[in-house]
């Protein structure tokens, strides 16, 4: 009786899963539909940070392949045996990445969307040219300048994305940011669709579970949502 009680507990997980990643993809569409001028395409990152791999896997069996994770050694525990058993997943690194992690990165993610100052673009230009291979990258931007968190201000953005595709030649293909938390996410969303343009860079990487379609008004080509897919997070208990 255990072990059908497993299965049908496994079960339940799966569904509910596969129905909230469609609900998500619902609030997608209806987003772009209603937005003025969307993006051609707007990609569900599926953040699976402190979700187990049993967790995942339910969603990926809803049919989606485009993840993001938080930190490179909690990727490396979940994340190798999943893309071994699903080979056409898309895993998007949207955490800070310290330079002694860049190599570990750069072997598991497709996508760093976290490339926030001089010392790491240098650091996988480096490992690029050891390899001969570099996952595609986002330049991350500090919208808000806030002094706490990671990330290009504004005024130096374009400036940083040149000297990362002109002199280090990495393929930057766009910006990520995330606005501060007491302001309307809007405005920064509207910054970074400009400072896009003026560096000629495609993908924008803005709106999380809250704001995710705001940011579809205003042209994200990626959205980053969590909980919504996976439910509520459980904080792990400290000893």
């Amino acid at each position: 009786m255990a072990v059908a009680g497993a299965k049908v507990e496994k079960s339940t997980d799966a569904r509910d899963a596969a129905a909230r990643l469609a609900e998500v993809m619902a609030r997608i569409e209806a987003a772009r539909k209603s937005a003025e001028k969307p993006a051609k395409k707007t990609t569900l990152v599926a953040v699976s940070k402190t979700f187990p791999a049993d967790a995942i896997r339910s969603v990926i069996e809803a049919g989606h392949r485009v993840f993001g994770e938080n930190r490179v050694q909690e990727a490396k525990e979940k994340w190798p045996d999943l893309k071994k058993d699903y080979p056409d997943i898309s895993l998007h690194l949207i955490g800070p990445l310290q330079s002694n992690k860049t190599r570990d990165a750069m072997a598991l993610f497709d996508v760093i969307e976290s490339v926030d100052r001089e010392k790491i673009a240098k650091a996988i230009a480096a490992e690029r040219d050891r390899t001969g291979t570099c996952p595609r990258l986002l330049v991350q931007v500090n919208t808000g300048e806030e002094p706490q968190k990671t990330g290009i201000p504004p005024s130096e953005t374009v400036k940083f994305v040149s000297y990362c595709r002109d002199t280090l030649h990495l393929p930057v293909d766009g910006l990520m940011c995330i606005p501060p938390v007491d302001e309307e996410p809007g405005l920064h969303f509207a910054l970074l669709d400009k400072l896009a343009n003026e560096a000629g860079v495609a993908e924008r990487s803005m709106g999380m579970s809250a704001d995710y379609e705001t940011a579809i008004r205003f042209g994200a080509t990626l959205v980053r949502v969590g909980s919504a897919i996976f439910g509520p997070r459980v904080a792990k208990k400290t000893s």
